[in-house]
C-alpha cells in the first residue's frame, strides 16, 4: 500500500495544485495516520484512528514554525499559503484553537501577505470551538464527497457509524459562507462494492448540496498520487470541468479544478 506521511511538524514549503507554495503544518503523530476517517484514496494509507504516538504541543509548533519561517526569510523565500493538512486530520489536535491563534499570529509577523488554509474533514466542525478557531483562518477547505451517505461511507469511511451527510450540510451552513467546500472525484471499488460519484444522479444530488452549503467557492480534483486501494479510477480533467460547469450553471458558484 502507498503511504505518504509527513516526517516533521512543518515541512515544505512544496508546490501545491491546489493553494500554490505551501508550507505545509502537521499536528499530528510522524509515524502514523491518526483520522476520524480511513478513506480509500488517502495518501497516508490505511489505518486505525486511534495512536499512542504523541502529539506536538503549541509549544512544539511555535518553535518549529518559527525557525522554520527564519530561514525562509534568509534564503528570499516567501510561501503563498501555510496549510494545515498532516497526517490525518488536523481538528483532532486538542489544542487547534491555540495553535491557530499561533500559526495566524507567527505568519503575521514574518510573511503577513502569506494566506492561512486548513484542509479538514469537516467532522468536528459540530464543535463551537474548532467552527471558531477553523474562521480565523484565510480558507477552510472542508470535505464533501458524496450527496449520498452510502457513496460517502464507501469512499471516506468515517469511524463514526452515526456520521451522516444531512448533519454535515447542516453544520457547514453554519459557516455561513466562510468556506471552501473540497470534492475528490473518483470511481472504483472496494472490497467488493463499487462506487462512482462522477454519475449525472451523483453530480447533480452534490451541486443541491453544494447550494444548500452556499460556500464561497468549490475545489474538485481526483487522483494524483498512488492510493492505498489499488482499484481506483482517476476522473479525467475534462469531466471535472464538466462537472464545474454544471455547478456554475445551476449556482452561481464557481469551482477550481486540478486534474
Amino acid at each position: 500500500m502507498a503511504t505518504v506521511l509527513f516526517p516533521d511538524i512543518v515541512c515544505g514549503p512544496i508546490h501545491s495544485r491546489r493553494l500554490g507554495i505551501s508550507l505545509g503544518i502537521n499536528l499530528l503523530p510522524l509515524k502514523r495516520k491518526f483520522c476520524t476517517f480511513d478513506c480509500v484514496y488517502c495518501e497516508c494509507g490505511l489505518g486505525e484512528m486511534f495512536t499512542e504516538n504523541p502529539l506536538p504541543t503549541a509549544s512544539d509548533v511555535e518553535e518549529a514554525l518559527r525557525a522554520k519561517l527564519q530561514a525562509l526569510q534568509q534564503e528570499g523565500v516567501t510561501p503563498d499559503v501555510f496549510t494545515f493538512a498532516g497526517n490525518g486530520e488536523p481538528t483532532l489536535h486538542p489544542e487547534f484553537p491555540q495553535i491557530i491563534d499561533v500559526v495566524t499570529a507567527l505568519r503575521d509577523e514574518y510573511f503577513p501577505q502569506a494566506k492561512v488554509s486548513v484542509l479538514s474533514n469537516a467532522t468536528q466542525i459540530h464543535r463551537d470551538e474548532i467552527r471558531q478557531a477553523l474562521l480565523k483562518v484565510d480558507n477552510n477547505i472542508l470535505k464533501l464527497d458524496s450527496a449520498f451517505d452510502d457513496t460517502m461511507r464507501q469512499m471516506n469511511r468515517p469511524w463514526n457509524p452515526a456520521y451522516n451527510v444531512a448533519d454535515l450540510v447542516k453544520n457547514l451552513q453554519a459557516f455561513k459562507g466562510k468556506l471552501i467546500v473540497q470534492t475528490m472525484f473518483l470511481k472504483g471499488s472496494y472490497q467488493g462494492r463499487s462506487f462512482d460519484n462522477t454519475t449525472p444522479e451523483e453530480v447533480q444530488a452534490w451541486i443541491q448540496k453544494v447550494a444548500e452549503i452556499k460556500p464561497s467557492s468549490v475545489m474538485i480534483y481526483s487522483l494524483d498520487r498512488e492510493a492505498p486501494v489499488k482499484t481506483l479510477e482517476k476522473i479525467p480533467v475534462e469531466k471535472l470541468r464538466e462537472i464545474a460547469e454544471q455547478l456554475k450553471m445551476a449556482t452561481g458558484i464557481a469551482a477550481s479544478v486540478a486534474g
